[in-house]
């Protein structure tokens, strides 16, 4: 649970921040929603680093920024292409396989794909990632590498500490009915 405190801040101000009421009566309605979050996952074992990460918004935020960047790269490229006389378009699937080894750095690595425009993550499975590029010059692997390590040194724990445990709401799969017949509903 020492990833609580951070959570209850960040649900407070993102409360205050949506709602920006400060009237006792809707004070203490946004205190009882907080506290009826952070019990709903607490009970459902979700509390822990991946999803409360505040104590890297340092590194997040320096994330959020490179990636901007990048972002503005991709929009000028793409621009460059669709606006050229020759529209030189060359499509393409490539894998990928990502470095993350927490739920919420292949996440982000994932979803920051998807940001820059001319790619899309199209599947994750484990650490492959299946990413569609507009411009097969600039989907090969490597092309990935600079973000997959910032992404990872971003979320993911720092080496030395276990990955953290998925947490898997109910109870575990079970296979087929015995009968091959399908159960209804």
């Amino acid at each position: 649970m020492t990833y609580l405190p951070g959570l209850v801040a960040a649900l407070a101000a993102l409360w205050f921040a949506l709602s920006g009421e400060t009237a006792p009566m809707f004070v203490a309605l946004g205190a009882l929603s907080v506290l009826f979050a952070v019990w709903l996952s607490a009970r459902l074992r979700i509390i822990g680093r991946d999803a409360s990460p505040y104590h890297r918004i340092v590194q997040l935020l320096l994330y959020v920024v490179w990636l901007l960047g990048e972002v503005l790269k991709a929009n000028l490229a793409v621009i460059g292409k669709v606006l050229s006389p020759r529209r030189s378009i060359d499509p393409a699937l490539v894998q990928v396989k990502t470095n993350a080894r927490s739920d919420l750095g292949r996440a982000l690595f994932a979803n920051s794909i998807t940001l820059t425009p001319g790619t899309v993550t199209v599947d994750v499975e484990d650490d492959l990632l299946s990413v569609h590029a507009l411009e097969r010059e600039t989907a090969r692997p490597g092309a990935f590498n600079r973000m997959d390590r910032f992404a990872s040194r971003t979320a993911d724990p720092p080496q030395g500490q276990p990955k953290p445990a998925s947490a898997k709401a109910g109870p575990p799969e079970s296979g087929p009915p015995e009968s091959g017949k399908a159960e209804a509903c």
